[in-house]
């Protein structure tokens, strides 16, 4: 796990796959045991259950298939966690599924009465104005709005879709001035660096170094 272990030492929150889209109980366990040793905040990143395409491809399941495999996969989380008297804190659906929750009401509610199901006052990640915030506020849950730092956003404020030539960032230099930019603007509260862009370590490095350099006092939001 190199590319973990550096940028763990980067970062505040760790959003920790659970089983499905991708990770394993080994792979969770040595997961939750370096954010340990960080001080690093972990959550949960359930998917849906698509190793070929990274749980970036929406699936179709019914609506209580859907509840069920994000309660599974917080609890599988939870267990490992417990065992290193780590807490999860926060949830943050990954992929095709956080697509799908910011902008479809169905799928928002559903994530988001799984979260509220789930013991423990857990906090729900999403972008400001979508519909899973929505949906929280419904539930009274907790959310950390979110931003991202390697995603490149269109004019409308949507994240410019992985299909389309510049949707990641790469330069570290760049991810940080982005990031810098959308914490200046004062409407997140939480900043996304995904472990598998290229370079993951250095941009969280920049972004780190960046926002500190402006005097933001950088901690785990939930």
């Amino acid at each position: 796990m190199p590319t973990d272990e550096a940028v763990m030492a980067s970062i505040t929150s760790a959003n920790i796959a659970c089983g499905a889209h991708a990770g394993s109980i080994d792979t969770m366990s040595r997961t939750v045991a370096l954010a340990k040793a960080n001080g690093v905040a972990v959550g949960a990143h359930p998917g849906y259950a698509d190793r070929e395409n990274f749980g970036r491809k929406p699936l179709a399941l019914a609506d209580q298939a859907l509840m069920r495999s994000i309660s599974e996969q917080i609890a599988a989380l939870r267990e490992v966690a417990a065992k290193a008297d780590v807490a999860v804190r926060y949830v943050k659906a990954h992929g095709a599924l956080y697509n799908q929750g910011e902008r479809d009401e169905r799928i928002a509610s559903l994530i988001a009465e799984a979260v509220a199901a789930a013991e423990g006052d857990l906090v729900l990640v999403c972008t400001p104005a979508s519909a899973m915030g929505r949906a929280a506020k419904k539930l009274r849950l907790r959310i950390a709005r979110e931003g991202f730092a390697d995603r490149r956003y269109e004019p409308d404020g949507t994240l410019r879709p992985r299909s389309q030539e510049g949707a990641v960032i790469t330069d570290p230099y760049d991810a940080a001035e982005q990031a810098l930019w959308l914490a200046q603007r004062g409407d997140v509260d939480t900043l996304c660096v995904h472990g598998d862009t290229p370079d993951a370590a250095a941009i969280a490095r920049r972004v780190r170094a960046m926002l500190e350099d402006a005097g933001f006092d950088l901690r785990p939001f939930a």
